[in-house]
């Protein structure tokens, strides 16, 4: 299919760059680094375009049309069986695509195919509802991708997947044409211009029905779990026409066409949930735990999950594992089930008859039940994060590769041992994990061979095709809701029998008759499809070669709509390598030098990348390191160190000229001005309308003989330049507001001695002695001014503090926010009607400390929100001046946020990020030392 395709690959390329500026890519870096998804395989797409709505996929869609160069369709690349893989034209449409509309008070919710499935629910929390499908990728999918591949997960069974829980959708069509299967007039006029596809679907769907042997295995085969090949249950399910496409989009897997939009019916999120974790000897006394779970009613229990000894191996070095886990016996298994109602009697007497349900078979611990969410979810980030812990402990060299099949629940335990003869028949038995949504028959496994090796290929090939042989012949389904993919498509006729992969492909031939749409998924001619270009796993580094590329960490990254993500770092690092391994030292080096922007100069380094991933990976410390070896000038820096109050003294003089030029110029000039020449020469700094003006303030201690509390001040090098950002009334100096507050609280505030010559180090972070240097005198001096340690130290920028708290140890360090927060009940304070947008700087995000800061604006007014539109907001310092693109990304959505919330005024606790967020989201960012300051008075005595 597709053969007949010219692939003009050439003019696609030059013609899409009209339809999306920018956003059209060829070189080999970025085709790459896109390229790559969760999946085991590894394909190079020709080009790569990143379209910003529906009107500009159509364009492409026509143009790929006149070029006859197939597409697929990605959404966030965490699909598992290949099915995002392109080697043709990959259209990402994800950051355009973020609409989002609560409807009918919560009862159905209208999503564009780039929304996070969580940020989906986040949205219905309110109402106490959520979206049907709950794939343990929930915070990372995006709504197209969950769509297309019938994603299911946790607890949503089949009750409440996309199939069963899809209201509507909005379609293009491989000849361009849209479908909005809400809108009556956009239906009416599909009936009537797409008449012949419509008569071809009608006709099909008669041809089934006419065949009661062929309804039959439809219905059986959609009892359980079943993402192999089409949803044929469509053609039965339904007599509608818009009901039948609505359905038979879901699980399409992009090959019918691009789901722009989908309206979901939400199902209820219960107000009361509680877990049980059980422990039995043997992987057989798990099934038959789940057996008997599977028994009971979806109102009992409405989530199993199992997981076998080496799953639970796996993560015992997570925080969250009970300790216990730890030291469990060889050959324990698990199960964590859930039971929720809204009613809390309800729920407590579902547990208790779970309990006596399960009594009789032998447990190898006491097993664990709660109702408490902080307990609980703990034991669910075990089971979330199963796939990529597993997979960062395979062996160097090795491909990660999880199946995912579904048995009938009476087929279930022999099902499990079968999946376990075939690890000692293949090879696997000491790497394979078994695991899954239990309740549903459905079972998922990891074994992670070396490609390299040919008896491990050969094993793999073995052991998929004999389990898709297996599974068949029980009538199960060889995928159950990872999707069909490269991975499967050549089993879907083993699966179905001839006369069902005929409706499959003829599915196909209706929709996409010249085979334009996502080629070799779903439907293939290729037998090997799915042995071909694995993925070859080059080893790098330990700390990121445990990497699967599953893409957890990419919402929280500040580049990730700039340049690259953190795991597409970690791919190009490994492509690298395996380019030099191969000789091609050519491509390598121009890897290397892309890698310096892409990679290196736009990463933020806020390691925020690390919150997200189940592994903790810290991508930023491959840029961390890249700086330092490339680090130049250390001469330069040395110098400054060495005289760095005259640095200080430059740059007030240096932002009092700015203030001076502001007199005959405007702020907005001048910023245009800057940012002209900084786009033209990469090298001037550009000078944002918020920069700071100079701070004059002589720092002294202030001590009163009535005091009798001490804190010292460490105030940062950023905070002794330069005074609050423009746009706020407030013009005195954070040392000012500081020694207020103390005041206020009746706290001497003592200066480090000769504060004017000390640095955190931070800004010399590339070069380490001057770093190791600057962390010594600071220790020394804070020693000094602490009395050995006796009073606390606040540090009021909290990068910097973040760098003196992993460094300096034995003394009591703490962030300006966490201080801040302990003089509360020293304080009186009276709330204002300011409407607050907090933001939580990431460096104490990544210490866990990032809560204080929130409670101060609640103490200070009831109008508190939080930002959401990103994690980290990409000034890092001195790259808002000198990679301001960085930043103006990042916070792109900041001045919507602010809006939709009616905020108006910004707290943090980073003097250099609020000079990029005051720009960026068109309100003042302060300290929240400021806002206490205004609300506050001195307690009566």
């Amino acid at each position: 299919m597709g053969s007949m395709l010219t692939r003009d690959y050439d003019t696609f390329a030059e013609e899409a760059k009209k339809i999306c500026p920018n956003r059209v890519f060829t070189d080999y870096l970025r085709r790459y680094a896109y390229g790559i998804d969760a999946s085991c395989y590894s394909y190079l797409p020709k080009v790569v375009v990143k379209p910003n709505n529906e009107a500009e996929v159509v364009e492409l869609v026509l143009l790929a049309n006149r070029c006859g160069t197939p597409v697929t369709f990605r959404a966030a690349g965490s699909s598992l069986s290949g099915q995002a893989s392109s080697e043709d034209v990959l259209i990402v449409a994800n950051d355009g695509f973020k609409y989002a509309h609560v409807l009918e008070n919560g009862n159905a919710i209208r999503l564009s195919c780039g929304v996070i499935g969580s940020d989906a629910n986040e949205k219905l929390a309110p109402y106490g509802k959520k979206i049907g499908p709950d794939p343990a990728t929930i915070t990372t999918a995006l709504v197209g991708g969950i769509v297309n591949n019938n994603s299911s997960g946790m607890c949503c069974g089949t009750a409440q997947n996309s199939y069963k829980t899809i209201r509507s959708i909005r379609v293009v069509l491989a000849d361009g044409t849209i479908l909005d299967t809400s809108d009556r007039a956009s239906v009416e006029r599909f009936l009537t211009e797409k008449k012949h596809l419509v008569d071809q679907l009608v006709s099909l769907r008669k041809d089934i029905m006419a065949d009661s042997e062929l309804v039959d295995l439809i219905n059986r085969k959609f009892k359980i779990k079943n993402t192999t090949g089409y949803s044929l249950n469509s053609l039965v399910d339904f007599e509608d026409i818009v009901d039948i496409i609505n359905h038979l989009f879901v699980g399409s897997e992009g090959t019918l066409g691009f789901v722009s939009e989908v309206t979901y019916n939400c199902v209820d999120d219960a107000k009361y949930k509680g877990c049980g974790l059980l422990f039995f000897g043997k992987l057989t006394d798990a099934s038959k735990a789940v057996v008997a779970l599977a028994g009971m009613s979806r109102d009992v229990v409405v989530a199993a999950e199992m997981m076998d000894y080496l799953s639970l191996k796996s993560v015992q070095q997570l925080d969250e594992v009970p300790d216990f886990v730890r030291g469990i016996p060889e050959g324990t298994s698990c199960i964590l089930f859930q039971s929720e109602s809204n009613d809390e009697a309800t729920l407590d007497k579902n547990l208790a008859y779970i309990q006596e349900t399960l009594k009789d078979i032998p447990t190898v611990i006491p097993s664990l039940y709660s109702k408490d969410a902080a307990e609980y979810d703990k034991w669910w980030v075990i089971r979330k994060g199963l796939l990529p812990i597993a997979a960062g402990l395979r062996k160097p060299g090795t491909t990660v590769i999880t199946e995912d099949v579904c048995f009938k629940i009476e087929d279930f335990t022999s099902g499990i041992e079968m999946i376990t003869e075939l690890f000692h028949k293949y090879g696997f038995v000491d790497s394979g994990i078994i695991f899954g949504h239990a309740l549903s028959g459905n079972v998922h496994f990891i074994i992670t061979p070396n490609f390299n090796d040919k008896t491990e290929m050969d094993n793999f090939t073995g052991l998929v095709k004999e389990m898709a042989e297996r599974v068949s012949a029980v009538e199960g389904s060889v995928k159950a809701e990872h999707g069909t993919g490269r991975m499967v498509a050549p089993f879907v006729e083993m699966e179905w029998g001839k006369k069902a992969y005929a409706v499959n492909r003829k599915i196909k031939d209706i929709f996409d008759p010249s085979g334009l749409l996502n080629p070799d998924v779903m439907i293939t001619d290729d037998p090997d499809i799915y042995k071909k270009n694995l993925k070859a796993m080059s080893d790098i580094d330990p700390l990121f070669n445990m990497c699967m590329e599953c893409g957890f960490c990419e919402k929280n990254c500040p580049s990730r709509n700039l340049t690259l993500t953190p795991r597409q770092r970690i791919s190009l690092l490994r492509e690298e390598q395996r380019l030099l391994k191969d000789g091609n030292t050519e491509m390598a080096e121009e890897l290397r030098k892309g890698y310096e922007y892409y990679g290196v100069d736009t990463c933020a380094a806020c390691s925020m990348c690390s919150q997200l991933c189940p592994l903790g990976i810290d991508t930023a410390q491959i840029a961390l390191s890249m700086r330092k070896i490339n680090a130049k000038g250390a001469s330069l820096a040395h110098a400054i160190y060495n005289n760095f109050n005259a640095t200080i003294n430059a740059a007030r003089v240096g932002v009092t000229l700015g203030g001076v030029a502001g007199k005959i110029a405007t702020k907005t000039l001048l910023a245009k001005i800057s940012e002209d020449a900084h786009d033209f020469t990469g090298l001037t700094p550009y000078m944002p309308t918020t920069m700071p003006k100079a701070n004059t303030y002589k720092l002294r201690n202030k001590r009163r003989p009535d005091f009798h509390k001490n804190v010292v001040y460490f105030s940062t090098c950023a905070n002794r330049a330069f005074r609050q950002n423009q746009g706020y009334d407030d013009t005195r100096s954070l040392q000012q507001v500081f020694e207020s507050l103390c005041e206020k609280a009746g706290y001497n505030v003592i200066y480090p001695p000769h504060i004017e010559n000390l640095c955190c180090g931070l800004s010399f972070e590339n070069y380490e002695d001057i770093d190791r240097q600057a962390l010594a005198d600071l220790t020394a001096a804070l020693t000094k001014a602490s009395e050995g340690g006796i009073y606390p130290i606040v540090i009021d920028h909290s990068a910097c503090f973040n760098h003196a708290f992993k460094h300096i140890k034995g003394l009591q360090i703490l962030d300006i926010s966490e201080f801040l927060y302990s003089i509360l009940p020293d304080l009186e304070v009276t709330k204002c009607n300011e409407s607050v947008l907090v933001h939580k700087q990431c460096k104490v995000k990544v210490l866990g400390k990032q809560k204080y800061i929130e409670l101060l604006a609640r103490a200070c007014t009831d109008k508190v929100f939080n930002i959401k539109s990103f994690a980290c907001d990409g000034f890092a310092g001195q790259k808002g001046f000198f990679t301001p693109e960085l930043n103006k990304c990042a916070t792109k959505d900041l001045a919507a946020e602010v809006k939709e919330y009616g905020c108006t005024l910004g707290v943090s606790s980073s003097s250099t990020c609020e000079i990029g967020l005051g720009e960026n989201g068109g309100i003042p960012f302060v300290s929240i030392a400021y806002l206490l300051d205004r609300c506050s008075t001195a307690k009566r005595k």
